[in-house]
């Protein structure tokens, strides 16, 4: 496994990751595949492989095609020999089919539609994006391309929920209105502990309309179908004492998709005066696997493998 699993077989599937705008919990997985697999990459590495491929298919949510679309036109391997045609892979990995140079001089064209051109490309950075800022110091990450452009930026008002089934039931009793943010804290991977992802909240807040006037922000994870100005994998987490454990009702959050930023508008000293009268919360299991889980899992930003 590590003669496949080398620096240059993980570059390219983050650069595979961004083309294709793909879940945010690829992200969390190909960074811990990556440390157990003894080349461990950033959240920086992350940054940059935004910065520099171009975002070259938008499967739904992001868009209205399906993934049977990008299985007709010749899937994960038409987007594979654009990627490696226009200079964005390295070439020299070694893949299960010989080298990432013979799988992509076999690989199909791109019908122009599903798997575009790069020259043609949604936008010439990738389709999920870090964050960071005194909020999250460490990383957030969102799928931007599945962000209605109106929403990269934003500012409101904090709604603050300490689980995911207190944000529901806000959400679906009618408690939450257009601009605010969404804040669920405490389902990161020791709070949880287990790393939820909250579908549901971001499932809610579409099917209500709300997709395009409030964002949401979370120590947890999102499913693959989930759109929206979602933010997850604040880091670090609540149950570390992380910046997202400060946040209180009504404290404005600013977020900015396309700067990379998300930024708690409270003033450093009152942050400091939280923190010291911060208490970290009772675990939520004494003994057993998830007791031992809470203690020894990293951050998010780490890929939330066990230490």
């Amino acid at each position: 496994a590590r003669q496949i699993l080398t620096p240059a077989a993980i570059h390219n599937g983050m650069v595979l990751d961004m083309a294709f705008g793909g879940s945010t919990n690829t992200m969390l997985h190909l960074t811990a595949i990556a440390q157990a697999a003894g080349c461990p990459v950033t959240m920086e590495d992350w940054d940059r492989a935004s910065a520099e491929t171009p975002n070259i298919v938008r499967i739904a949510p992001a868009g209205p095609l399906h993934i049977q679309d990008l299985n007709d036109v010749g899937g994960v391997s038409a987007i594979i020999g654009e990627l490696g045609c226009a200079g964005h892979l390295d070439l020299s990995a070694v893949t299960c089919h010989g080298t990432m140079a013979e799988w992509v001089a076999e690989c199909p064209e791109p019908d122009g539609e599903v798997v575009r051109r790069v020259e043609d490309a949604y936008s010439p950075d990738g389709g999920l994006k870090v964050v960071r800022g005194n909020l999250a110091p460490d990383c957030g990450v969102v799928k931007k391309s599945a962000v209605d452009p109106s929403m990269w930026r934003h500012s409101g008002p904090a709604r603050v929920f300490d689980s995911e089934e207190q944000a529901c039931e806000a959400i679906f009793g009618g408690a939450i209105s257009p601009g605010d943010v969404v804040v669920i804290r405490y389902e990161g991977p020791a709070g949880g502990p287990g790393m939820r992802e909250m579908l549901t909240p971001t499932s809610a807040i579409c099917g209500m309309g709300l997709a395009t006037s409030v964002a949401l922000i979370t120590d947890g994870r999102f499913s693959g179908a989930s759109k929206g100005p979602c933010i997850g994998h604040v880091s670090p987490e609540a149950a570390a004492g992380g910046p997202i454990a400060l946040v209180r009702e009504g404290d404005v959050i600013s977020i900015d998709i396309q700067a990379g930023t998300l930024t708690l508008e409270v003033a450093p000293d009152e942050l400091e005066r939280r923190r010291a009268a911060w208490q970290p919360p009772a675990p939520k299991y004494e003994t057993g696997v998830l007791s031992r889980y809470a203690r020894l899992v990293t951050s998010a930003d780490k890929g939330a493998y066990l230490s």
